[in-house]
């Protein structure tokens, strides 16, 4: 008998799951109609074929928005029978999470994937004039394609993509719970979100990314269009935009990545190697270099057959990125890869077909394709421009084999293991290529296209690298560079070279030659951005210098140098380089933990800056998770984060009463009793104790007096660490049974008990008798702390943002010379 459970708000996920079938159905009529038009022959169609291929491809469009809103609305109501609602979100999210709750999981992954291809699709439709055709034809497939990765069809035993509006129960979650009808009484909240992921980068960084990704498509379609109709040479001048436009937005996207993992991840700076970091830049590599050959090629004629290969393999290698990240074949080797849902093959069928379509034109149009019998001459532009891309591609080659490492095993049954140090590995190689690159960029921007002026050439290039390597010295000498491998202040040398020289082209466009504005622009950003990420990696510092010789923990030692971590006791200041730090507590914001560090600078006995930190960390079965904190300075950076602490505590502690014997009382030292009368001082380890007065009209919360009962509250001033803190333990005498209030201030790691009065001869004589527990040294709230100096990092946000709008600019510049017929 089937259960029919309460509670479940199907609609929305039905109608989602209507979108879901929809969009692929109308991305496939969308294919086929646009098929039937390309290969139509009569000059005079009636374009029927057209017009059904643009209104599948509008459908599509509906759908794909159709699914956003009913995912978000699932998302926004906490509907968690839903899967994807129950895996990515929780009620304690802000609305902002759960916008970014959309790329969480893969599925919602896939479906920006395919909104983006969706906008860009109807521009094309727009804009695309003849060729539209074939290029649509692309479009669609690639939106088939991505499709069936969320379609959430079982066929026997075999699944078609996994969909976002899966039901829990239907998940292959198995519990006892689901034999109960109102199974979603015992669902109170989600899983919630990954904390490293709740930042505003998170916001912004998938979306650009994924945009990036996905804007690929259209070098791509129009590559296989040219081929496709044979119109070989026409294809590439209406390209070129839309592959710059691609290599921008990709490589903010990729940028954004870094950002925020300086932000929010502990490792330590911006870029870690990880094989999903190496995986999103394999397509932009090769992008960029298809974008120069396609340059040369329109410029001289040559290197047709290069352009147009790296052109097609920039797409393949998007989803051979999405494979890797996606499959689950890198979850023991990256801390960023999906797990497995299923798609593996899914993704393999995916690389398969352009892969396929790929290989198919450029062996069966070899012969056709357009050869210039010429050779480039030695001091021409396109020949070194050419060269430039080929170090891009083995660049990127030697990224592709280290990093499929897995892959290969998977494939043929080896047992290759990464490189040990895959930082230092990769560090020493890819800086080599990045010699080249960057010398290249420099010194290509002083040739001319199909012939140069040898002489003038050298005695320019000659001057120029004089003068970067002085510009060198000084900042190798300054920053104390010098310590580093050698190829790294060779790398150096090249980054500023291609700075000062392409920073020379740039003053000639301010004298009319404006068309040279743009790639001086990236290329002056590019230069900049190596400087930044050779001076920030390379001389970073680590100030949290621990002299004690404390190891905190065999544990810790395993994953964190005891010299680079400082303890610190809550309210006891610490010298650490030319800062005092204090830890000045702990504050909970939501899901947030955050430890509240201050900083001062001291100089010649005075405070010349002073300002707070506060890392966050949250703790969870595996471990802790801890998110770093950084104050920003012009020229460098001070990071900050929590690698242990005591303080576990998920909510406030609130202030408690006491009466009589404590339960806690084995969290303190043993209790010190002290006679004291009003304006005395008691000491203690970490301070001094005033009673100030007695308060004989001091209230009790729910509990009523009588004018027999007795209540006076010792009115205590704490003074600890240069903080005053105030207490009023209260005594308390009702009937015959006397009773005493104790009050914790937990700051100080005190608790205070009211716990006799002891009358004189006089008044004046009077005392009282308070008892003093006090944590002891192993229960004080402590913190240990890494912090380190990253000098010249703004070089390499400027250096991205500089490139940034020298894409742009490039842009603006091939869009006005595109003539699309």
């Amino acid at each position: 008998m089937d259960i029919i459970f309460k509670g479940e708000h199907l609609l929305p996920g039905q109608l989602g799951q209507f979108f879901v079938v929809l969009a692929f159905g109308a991305a496939l009529f969308s294919f086929i109609c646009y098929f039937f038009a390309t290969q139509e022959t009569a000059p005079k169609s009636d374009n029927s074929w057209l017009r059904l291929g643009r209104i599948g491809y509008w459908l599509n469009t509906v759908a794909i928005v159709g699914m956003g809103v009913c995912l978000f609305y699932i998302l926004y109501n906490h509907y968690f029978e839903y899967h994807y609602a129950w895996s990515y979100t929780s009620r304690e999210l802000p609305v902002y999470y759960l916008i970014s709750g959309f790329w969480n999981g893969q599925e919602g992954g896939f479906l920006l994937w395919m909104f983006w291809e969706a906008v860009l699709g109807n521009i094309l439709i727009w804009r695309a004039k003849s060729w539209e055709k074939p290029v649509m034809t692309t479009l669609a497939l690639s939106q088939v394609v991505l499709g069936t990765m969320i379609l959430g069809l079982q066929i026997g035993s075999a699944h078609i993509g996994s969909s976002p509006f899966m039901l829990l129960r239907n998940s292959g979650i198995e519990g006892p719970i689901f034999q109960n009808a109102n199974y979603l009484d015992f669902i109170k909240d989600g899983k919630g979100m990954n904390p490293s992921l709740q930042n505003y980068w998170m916001i912004i960084h998938p979306p650009t990314l994924f945009l990036g990704s996905a804007s690929l498509v259209v070098p791509f379609a129009f590559a296989v269009a040219g081929l496709w109709k044979r119109r070989y040479k026409e294809w590439v001048q209406p390209a070129i935009p839309y592959a710059l436009f691609s290599c921008m937005v990709l490589g903010t996207g990729v940028i954004m990545g870094s950002f925020w993992a300086y932000e929010s991840l502990n490792f330590g700076g911006f870029w870690a190697w990880d094989p999903v970091e190496n995986a999103s830049i394999f397509p932009w590599l090769i992008l960029v270099a298809a974008v120069h050959v396609l340059i040369v090629y329109k410029n001289t004629g040559h290197s047709y057959f290069t352009a147009t290969f790296l052109t097609l393999v920039a797409f393949v290698l998007v989803w051979y990125s999405s494979f890797l990240a996606r499959s689950g074949v890198l979850g023991e080797s990256s801390v960023h890869a999906f797990t497995d849902l299923g798609l593996f093959w899914q993704l393999v069928i995916g690389i398969l077909i352009f892969l396929a379509i790929t290989a198919y034109l450029l062996i069966s149009r070899f012969k056709e394709m357009p050869i210039t019998k010429k050779d480039e001459e030695t001091y021409s532009r396109e020949f070194w421009m050419f060269v430039g891309a080929i170090f891009l591609g083995l660049s990127c080659f030697h990224l592709i084999v280290v990093t499929s490492v897995p892959v290969w095993n998977l494939m043929f049954g080896t047992k290759f293991a990464p490189p040990t140090d895959p930082v230092k590995h990769y560090n020493v190689i890819q800086a080599s290529f990045a010699v080249v690159i960057a010398l290249l960029s420099g010194f290509t921007q002083f040739l001319k296209y199909k012939k140069t002026d040898v002489t003038r050439f050298f005695i320019t290039t000659l001057i120029y690298l004089v003068f970067a390597a002085l510009i060198t010295g000084l900042a190798v000498y300054a920053t104390g560079f010098y310590k580093l491998h050698f190829v790294f202040i060779i790398v150096m040398l090249c980054s500023i070279y291609t700075i000062v020289s392409n920073g020379k082209i740039l003053a000639d466009s301010f004298k009319g030659k404006y068309k040279l504005a743009g790639s001086a622009v990236a290329h002056i950003g590019f230069g900049l951005l190596l400087v930044g990420a050779l001076i920030s990696a390379g001389t970073q510092k680590v100030v949290s210098e621990n002299l004690t010789g404390e190891q905190y923990s065999v544990e810790f030692a395993k994953d964190e140098n005891p010299k680079e971590n400082i303890l610190l006791y809550k309210n006891e200041p610490l010298k650490m380089g030319e800062y005092m730090v204090t830890f000045k507590g702990d504050t909970i914001e939501g899901a947030s933990h955050f430890f509240n560090i201050d900083y001062q600078r001291i100089k010649e006995g005075k405070v010349t800056e002073s300002f707070t930190l506060r890392p966050n960390v949250i703790q969870a079965q595996g471990g802790m998770s801890s998110t770093p904190d950084t104050k920003h300075y012009l020229f460098h950076d001070l990071y900050t984060h929590i690698t242990m602490t005591n303080v576990i505590s998920t909510a406030p502690q609130a202030e408690e009463a006491s009466h009589g014997e404590e339960g806690d009382d084995k969290n303190y030292d043993a209790p010190v009793a002290h006679e004291i009368a009003i304006g005395d001082t008691m000491t203690y380890r970490d301070g001094i104790i005033v009673l100030k007065g007695l308060n004989k009209n001091v209230k009790l919360q729910n509990i009523p007096l009588t004018d027999k009962d007795i209540a006076v509250g010792a009115q205590l001033e704490v003074i600890t660490h240069g903080k005053t803190y105030q207490s009023e333990p209260v005594y308390m005498i009702k009937g015959r049974a006397v009773f005493d209030f104790g009050k914790k201030i937990e700051d100080a790691g005190l608790k205070l008990r009211f716990t006799k009065i002891i009358p004189g001869q006089t008044v004046a004589d009077g005392k009282v008798e308070i008892t003093v527990y006090q944590q002891p040294e192993s229960k004080k709230k402590f913190i240990v702390m890494k912090a380190i100096e990253f000098p010249y990092i703004n070089f390499l946000w400027a250096g991205t943002i500089i490139m940034i709008v020298g894409f742009f600019m490039s842009i603006l510049r091939r869009n006005k010379e595109v003539k699309t017929v």
